[in-house]
């Protein structure tokens, strides 16, 4: 089982002048401290528009700055919007980006989850699958020949030959965005890795797992001539210290990510508020106060706890075969200071008898050969997006009102 950390770089108000100016350095030191201490990956977003939930509108120049601060962490886009840029660009900064980190990059791609984000780009939320898929097909040509061109429904693109190209051959892992479960489906048969930026219990992983693999290796579809990458990965709140009572304390603010997914995504369209409209702090803090019972449950649900707690919760993942965990410590307010001292303790205590695994190695070598068939779970119970902690959330539009 791999490790790794994961960026929306979220920042809940008030805002105060300086305030991003620290989010960002506080979070290049945290990559730097998970170098050192041996985590495997660094997983940065890409949003627009989005206030407090992700102030990460250029996670190439966030992960450029991280390859010269770190030497052995994989450093990922998860993701790069296909949408919202233009495929030579994005094929010209992974491959910079491969360049800069010496081999060490990781391309996630997703297609942008609302026209708050989607619009100012000339986008919508009915074609942007399309728009995903063609972009696809444009881009993993670039990172290969001299001169490409393409000639399609959203893209039009000249014979250019696009430089530099990416340090791994042919182009980096390729990593898709998954929040539901048949984006984990689509995934597979498309031969992505499945970025799960969803919160499950082990039961579901196991579902989820099964649905992935069943798919890239029974149902393959490939959008264009490019490497597989099999490999299934979840996100998990994470928050780690010398008591269960003191990590959960440290992680209080944990659950805003969920939060704010889920406030926003009860709107049509998962529209945002208008600018300065809503302070969403103030909205997550009112839910906790109203819903004590659902927070401490999304709490214990998550890597939150000692060492030893820690240790049993991932016991359980690992009997579902995920491939990576990826801790999400920066959210909410959860302090620069504890984070790193999580990740310090994670490192020594629990790391070390998870990463080395051949016996999931074996087992994953013989899926994806077929010699061990897994079975057709029914997955329509492990299928909510959101995740408990959505029972209690009132709808945006809603609770804005109110």
């Amino acid at each position: 089982m791999k490790f790794g950390i994961f960026y929306e770089l979220q920042l809940p108000r008030p805002w105060q002048d300086g305030d991003e100016l620290k989010l960002y350095h506080d979070a290049l030191t945290q990559l730097e401290t998970a170098d050192r201490l041996g985590y495997h990956y660094a997983w940065v977003v890409e949003h627009h528009f989005l206030e407090e939930y992700s102030h990460s509108p250029a996670p190439e120049s966030f992960l450029a700055a991280a390859s010269q601060r770190t030497e052995r962490i994989r450093l990922g886009h998860g993701i790069l919007q296909l949408t919202t840029n233009h495929p030579a660009r994005v094929a010209e900064r992974v491959a910079v980006l491969d360049i800069l980190s010496r081999g060490r990059c990781e391309f996630g791609m997703g297609e942008s989850a609302s026209i708050t984000e989607l619009t100012p780009f000339g986008r919508d939320m009915e074609t942007k699958r399309e728009v995903f898929e063609e972009a696809v097909r444009a881009i993993f040509p670039m990172f290969t020949k001299i001169g490409t061109e393409h000639h399609g429904k959203y893209f039009d693109i000249p014979l250019r030959n696009v430089v530099p190209k990416p340090v791994q051959k042919p182009h980096p892992p390729l990593w898709m965005a998954c929040s539901q479960l048949p984006t984990i489906e689509r995934a597979g048969r498309n031969g992505f890795g499945a970025l799960g930026f969803q919160f499950v219990s082990a039961d579901a992983a196991h579902a989820w797992v099964h649905a992935y693999y069943n798919a890239i290796t029974k149902r393959l579809d490939k959008l264009a001539d490019y490497e597989l990458n099999p490999n299934m990965a979840l996100v998990s709140f994470f928050m780690c210290a010398d008591t269960d009572e003191e990590a959960r304390a440290r992680a209080d603010g944990a659950t805003f990510f969920q939060f704010a997914l889920r406030y926003y995504g009860a709107s049509q369209n998962r529209q945002r508020p208008a600018p300065g409209t809503v302070n969403m702090w103030d909205e997550y803090n009112k839910w906790k106060r109203d819903n004590p019972e659902a927070q401490e449950q999304a709490l214990r649900g998550g890597l939150i706890g000692s060492p030893e707690t820690i240790r049993r919760k991932l016991r359980r993942f690992r009997t579902s075969h995920i491939d990576q965990v990826i801790l999400l410590n920066q959210a909410g307010k959860n302090s620069h200071e504890h984070i790193c001292e999580s990740l310090e303790l994670f490192a020594r205590e629990v790391l070390p008898e998870f990463e080395h695994d051949p016996e999931h190695d074996a087992w994953k070598a013989a899926v994806m050969s077929r010699d061990i068939r897994l079975e057709e779970i029914d997955t329509a119970a492990f299928t909510d997006r959101y995740g408990k902690l959505a029972i209690n959330v009132a709808p945006a539009a809603k609770t804005a009102a109110g």
